[in-house]
């Protein structure tokens, strides 16, 4: 069976040019096109950064004869994977500072921080990294445990997914925090029995040491970003949707990108000190798209596994609190100000309340702007960041408003040893639930939110068709049937976060006219075994017809 796009007229008078530094004929591999129903081509001609043709070998034009060609030897091609949700200034850092991702123990951690400690003697020591759910000692970091790690340093290592930081007793005095320090609204200060402060600051109560993180200049910043499109080239990421970009970081990145010291592409969703300024000059695009400025991040609760994820009930493991809310209805002025003004709104929440009343917000706003007052019109394409724990009689905000569900598969994988424990069983039959929604055409964006998880594409590829931590463990009853099958994976990573960027005319899959952004895997995805999924690797990364990562031959 053959498969062939349409060979335009454009097309063939663009084959015709003399070829440029952006042409190319690939071929030698599967090349999967992520059209529905499509069988997988065999060559794909790229010309000035646009895919000209897309067919079979046999039926190839003949002036690719003179065209430079890129062999993929068994390789596979994709279109090109967006990470849907993720920090690239985090992404950036941890290369920079201390990491302490896949500690397993709180004494390993103890051994990283020490070493650094003994390596970097000058300054605060900032990390990030940690997660308790896995340690056999099975609980938080405190400020005696980076005591004794690094005595007498100020130290600040946040939790893997940044809503909470453990502080050391230097940095807890120097920021005035004591057994009275009352924590802000949104945030909590644990404390032990004695009414001391452990160290552990959750949420809104972060703030409360942000003074003591060293100022960063914009080179230092530029060295952030700089990391971070290296690591996300390597991995294949062809785009990233940026969450809380730093308003102040957008003329950087957009000068980085002018520059062409940008590889990939980024969709920014800037913090909300931003908002204002980015309603009035409504959506930013520089270097020919390469990064784009068009939405708003927003935080509605905190996380599940510091507790701070807003529940109607009270937690399973913890019936005092049901989480910590960080906004309220008051946010719906400023939705309806983000309609008017053409602006995306992206609103973090993961509990069923967070969620709930996102949704709810949402609708008020839509409902006080009606589509004659938008410039998008009824095409908002406004999402919910996570959408992580929902009340199964929430769907229908998904579906009908409608809503985004941009969703990280990487974290079902890793929260299943813990949310059974926070959660309850009764509440997991709306967690993580990427089948329900997608069956109910709901437009599911896929994300890892790195630096939390590690970002790589082939983990979460894989958990989104697993539904399996990586050594294939499940648990009891983890909902199987909310895994999806590889088509639907495959447009949570291409098709779907473009269209969540209003880009899906340009990219998303490989047919003529589009962009010529490509993912090339060493397997093929759609066919290997499951658990051999996470041992892809990207061979190459292509953007614009460009080659801006190649594996080492």
């Amino acid at each position: 069976m053959r498969f062939r796009l349409a060979l335009t007229a454009a097309a063939v008078s663009a084959l015709s040019s003399a070829a440029a530094a952006q042409d190319m004929f690939i071929h030698g591999g599967t090349i999967h096109t992520g059209v529905d129903g499509a069988p997988p081509a065999e060559v794909v001609v790229v010309h000035a950064g646009r895919i000209a043709w897309v067919g079979s070998e046999r039926d190839a034009p003949a002036v690719i004869s003179t065209m430079p060609r890129l062999d993929l030897k068994g390789a596979t091609l994709f279109p090109g994977f967006t990470d849907g949700h993720a920090h690239l200034n985090g992404i950036g850092q941890r290369e920079l500072t201390l990491n302490l991702e896949g500690s397993a123990s709180v004494a390993e951690a103890m051994q990283r921080l020490s070493d650094w400690a003994e390596a970097n003697p000058d300054g605060p020591i900032i990390g990030r990294g940690w997660i308790e759910t896995h340690w056999p000692e099975g609980r938080f970091l405190t400020r005696q445990d980076l005591d004794v790690a690094a005595p007498g340093r100020i130290v600040l290592l946040g939790r893997a997914d940044g809503h909470a930081v453990v502080a050391s007793s230097a940095a807890l005095q120097a920021a005035g925090i004591d057994a009275d320090t009352v924590a802000p609204d949104g945030g909590e200060i644990l404390k032990d029995a004695e009414g001391r402060p452990t160290g552990l600051l959750v949420d809104a109560a972060e703030q409360l040491v942000a003074g003591l993180m060293p100022r960063e200049d914009e080179a230092t910043r530029r060295r952030a970003y700089d990391a971070g499109f290296r690591v996300y080239a390597r991995y294949g990421w062809t785009g990233i949707h940026y969450m809380s970009a730093p308003w102040a970081d957008v003329p950087l990145l957009e000068r980085m990108a002018e520059e062409g010291a940008a590889p990939i592409r980024v969709y920014n969703s800037v913090t909300p000190d931003g908002a204002q300024a980015l309603f009035a000059s409504g959506p930013r695009s520089v270097a020919d798209g390469r990064v784009i400025t068009r939405a708003v991040k927003f935080y509605a609760d905190g996380a599940l596994g510091s507790r701070g994820a807003a529940l109607f009930e009270p937690y399973a493991d913890r019936p005092d609190t049901t989480g910590l809310m960080q906004m309220g209805d008051g946010i719906v002025p400023v939705y309806e100000a983000a309609l008017r003004s053409g602006i995306q709104a992206a609103t973090h929440a993961i509990g069923d309340r967070g969620n709930a009343s996102v949704a709810g917000w949402y609708a008020q706003a839509m409902e006080a702007v009606p589509a004659s007052q938008r410039p998008n019109g009824a095409d908002v394409r406004w999402r919910i960041e996570h959408a992580q724990i929902l009340r199964p009689s929430d769907y229908g905000y998904f579906e009908n408003l409608p809503i985004v569900a941009s969703m990280q598969p990487s974290h079902a994988i890793g929260d299943l040893h813990f949310a059974p424990a926070r959660l309850g069983d009764s509440r997991l039959g709306g967690a993580y639930a990427w089948h329900s929604l997608t069956d109910r055409g709901v437009v599911v964006v896929g994300g890892s939110d790195a630096p939390v998880e590690r970002g790589d594409p082939a983990i979460e590829f894989y958990a989104a068709v697993g539904r399996r931590d990586l050594s294939g463990f499940q648990g009891p009853d983890w909902r199987p049937n909310e895994a999806v099958d590889r088509a639907t994976a495959l447009k949570m990573f291409t098709l779907w976060p473009a269209w969540a960027s209003f880009r899906e005319d340009e990219l998303g899959t490989v047919e003529v006219g589009k962009r010529a952004d490509f993912t090339v895997f060493d397997v093929d995805l759609m066919t290997v075994p499951i658990p051999d999924i996470p041992k892809a690797k990207a061979v190459y990364t292509i953007v614009d017809g460009v080659v801006v990562y190649r594996a080492e031959d």
